[in-house]
């Protein structure tokens, strides 16, 4: 299954989350300001748009922590749209505050209110008579119905996680399963009509970055929420006892992030009754993803050949253990089942030689990030003259701070080896020349955070791994796309012949 020769040929892009794009309603949507940054990254010269998960996200307001590994977010669908449908009323969108801070999202705001306006849009539509609605809820019969049912019940128990329902759902015994269909049909229904619009709208932006030559880069957390339809339909696929109780979870011990390592809390798969039924629930997940994705960036791709065990009662992540993952059984599944839709290995972290060994025979990509570059001496595997050309190149990810935060926090040892490795004589230097080395790398493929083109401090900083609150909140502020940025993006792009 390994390929010889790489899928990518050599090009840019940029990492901009939908929810930081700018907008009227607290949080970006597929609206207008989407459709004018795909044609942003096309006058620059761009080939890739890269996004964070767009699922729907769940307390902490993480999006690799959301209610389903195939749904769509709500906060993402555009309301103007909506309004152009005749299901909305623009003076009823002007009478609700969507938060008082552009810059920054504000969840908890949004929360309160946009459910409230999108069941205003529910109770004035009759989708339910559309062809194109019951294709939909056909080509989606297999996970749609669950999380519906999932998010239905949810609100009928104050939004607490499924492990604290009463017993009867939470085991999803047949007739309570019935029960609960027939008690809450209606809201079933507006959960089902929250996703027709959402994949409406998002495979009509998708068209129209296809017609600029923009590709899309989706992000697939490798580990689902504990807190989903996902888990709580497929229970005998995850690591839980008879009562549906986690035994073991995800996390990664300490590293560059957190000295106590992360305890992510995601079920842990069981990779023999998955390999079972040859991975159907991954052959199943990767096949939709490929259907709204061009590129699938799979995250924590180490946990698929080795993955980090903690006891689901543990505190932090200290004292988990490593177990062997289903390695290159599972990615002749992945495989099978994406087509044409190309595959990235993130694999960052503790990268030992035997997942290396499958990250090349798969033929995916790895990641270099140029922000872990300069922390040593020259034989940091992240400094340019050791980059291959199969690899993407970052200054930073979502995980890491801009690359001016960087430079302005780093310790003086580590601004003056980069001085000396970039050729800069003032650490002022820094953040443009790191955006060059990217540029300039060997790497096919090269992609910048949106706030390092916009020369952004911490401020614009979109995650702080292992810190609860507070993240995934920032937003580009409006009229920042401006032409001589997308002038100097280009001249960056041509001249290194991206």
């Amino acid at each position: 299954m390994a390929r010889k020769k790489s899928e990518f040929e050599r090009a840019a892009g940029i990492l901009l989350p939908v929810s930081s794009l700018p907008s009227n309603y607290g949080i970006g949507t597929m609206g207008r300001c989407a459709y004018e940054f795909v044609d942003f990254l096309k006058a620059a010269g761009q080939h890739y748009w890269q996004v964070l998960p767009v699922g729907p996200t769940s307390y902490g307001d993480s999006p690799y922590q959301s209610f389903s590994a195939f749904a769509g977010n709500p906060y993402f669908i555009d309301l103007d749209t909506l309004c152009d449908e005749g299901l909305l009323k623009k003076s009823e969108l002007d009478a609700v505050k969507w938060g008082e801070d552009p810059s920054c999202v504000d969840y908890a705001q949004l929360y309160a209110v946009r459910f409230d306006v999108l069941r205003k849009a529910f109770s004035r539509s009759r989708h339910q008579s559309e062809p194109a609605y019951i294709e939909f809820c056909k080509d989606n019969e297999d996970w749609l119905p669950d999380y519906c049912l999932f998010m239905s019940v949810k609100n009928s128990f104050g939004g607490v996680e499924w492990q604290k329902w009463d017993d009867d759902i939470r085991m999803r015994r047949p007739d309570t399963l019935a029960k609960y269909r027939r008690e809450l049909a209606d809201d079933i229904e507006f959960w089902s009509f929250i996703q027709y619009k959402f994949f409406c709208q998002w495979s009509a932006l998708r068209d129209y970055a296809h017609e600029k030559g923009i590709l899309i880069i989706g992000d697939i957390p490798i580990y689902i929420s504990m807190d989903s339809a996902d888990a709580w339909a497929n229970t005998d696929q995850f690591w839980m006892d008879e009562e549906r109780r986690p035994v073991k979870v995800a996390g990664v011990p300490p590293d560059y992030f957190s000295k106590t390592g992360q305890l992510w809390g995601n079920p842990l798969y069981r990779w023999d009754v998955m390999e079972a039924s040859d991975f159907a629930w991954w052959r199943r997940r990767i096949s939709f993803a490929s259907r709204i994705y061009d590129v699938l960036r799979i995250d924590h791709f180490i946990g698929i050949v080795r993955y980090y065990a903690i006891d689901a009662d543990a505190d932090n992540a200290i004292n988990g253990e490593w177990l062997q993952g289903p390695s290159m059984k599972l990615l002749k599944a992945i495989d099978e089942a994406r087509g044409a839709t190309k595959i990235i290995a993130e694999d960052l972290g503790e990268v030992v030689p035997e997942v290396r060994r499958v990250q090349i025979r798969s033929g995916y990509p790895g990641m270099k990030v140029l922000q872990f570059a300069f922390d040593s001496d020259a034989s940091n595997v992240f400094l340019p003259h050791h980059h291959g050309e199969n690899f993407i190149v970052y200054t930073g990810t979502h995980d890491n701070d801009t690359t001016i935060g960087l430079v302005d926090n780093a310790r003086p040892a580590v601004r003056r080896f980069a001085r000396e490795y970039l050729g800069v004589k003032r650490s002022a230097q820094l953040p443009e020349a790191i955006i060059r080395a990217a540029m300039a790398s060997v790497c096919h493929t090269a992609i910048i955070p949106m706030q390092d083109w916009l020369e952004l401090g911490t401020e614009a900083r979109i995650n702080r791994p292992a810190i609860l609150g507070g993240n995934w909140e920032w937003r580009m502020g409006q009229g920042l796309l401006t032409d001589g940025l997308c002038d100097k993006i280009r001249k960056y792009t041509l001249t290194y012949g991206r």
